[in-house]
């Protein structure tokens, strides 16, 4: 009989031990991002203007950004650059919560987190990366060519930023769809058939969280929402895949 799926052995922990242990994973967690924060604070500008390229490209010649606020041209670049260092800094924040939680877990959770840990970060990564490559400038192309003609685009740095970070983590959240599908598989919260059925309502979604998200054109729309639909059919497949696995271990233990 396999013991893979037996609790580690091991003495319990007191409390107290417990959340020394978390304070310094968390201290670490901190640490690694205020290093990355000020390795990167000298490029603060640099950063600044090539997320501000997408937008800078479309403007007529001569056009720049301005701040409205007094602060803006220093907190601007500062709240970015302090989100790249927590941007970079997933992998091992992930990594500190993952050595707090492990020795607590079943030998088959253990073989499923860590692929759903990495695929997770690799997944919120190219979200952000479809969001700033495709979606960037296509909504910035339809935002500078319908407004009036008399009417110079001069946006403010800080409220451009606030809107790509939204569009940034909206897209990265969205492109966690297949591990979303996947959990609800594995946990049996509910089943491929059940959400197999469900496509029609799935596509509807798709397309209104495209339609939210998006310039009001059918183009712009689909290159959010069927990116979504295939990341949730690809979900429904790893679910598949990991329920005949578990199927054939089953039958292999009788």
């Amino acid at each position: 009989m396999s013991n893979t799926g037996d609790r580690p052995e091991q003495p319990q922990a007191p409390l107290i031990e417990h959340l020394i242990e978390l304070r310094s994973r968390l201290l670490r967690s901190v640490v690694a991002i205020l290093v990355i924060f000020l390795g990167l604070y000298a490029f603060a500008n640099d950063i600044y203007l090539f997320v501000a390229q997408p937008l800078m490209a479309l403007l007529p010649e001569g056009s720049q950004m301005i701040a409205t606020e007094v602060a803006s041209p220093f907190l601007a670049p500062f709240k970015l650059t302090l989100v790249a260092a927590v941007f970079i800094a997933v992998p091992y924040v992930l990594h500190q919560a993952w050595a707090f939680v492990a020795p607590g877990l079943y030998d088959n959770e253990k073989a499923l987190a860590i692929p759903i840990l990495t695929s997770s970060v690799l997944l919120f990564y190219a979200g952000a990366a479809f969001a700033y490559y495709v979606v960037f400038p296509l909504l910035f192309s339809f935002f500078t060519q319908t407004g009036p003609e008399n009417v110079a685009v001069m946006t403010d740095i800080n409220a451009y930023l606030n809107f790509v970070l939204k569009l940034f983590f909206a897209f990265g959240v969205a492109f966690e769809i297949p591990i979303a599908t996947f959990l609800l598989i594995a946990s049996g919260i509910t089943t491929v058939e059940s959400l197999s059925k469900k496509r029609p309502y799935i596509i509807l979604g798709c397309f209104v969280v495209g339609m939210l998200l998006t310039p009001p054109d059918v183009i712009s729309q689909s290159l959010l929402a069927v990116p979504m639909y295939l990341l949730y059919e690809v979900g429904l497949l790893f679910g598949r895949l990991a329920r005949r696995k578990k199927e054939r271990r089953e039958a292999e233990e009788e």
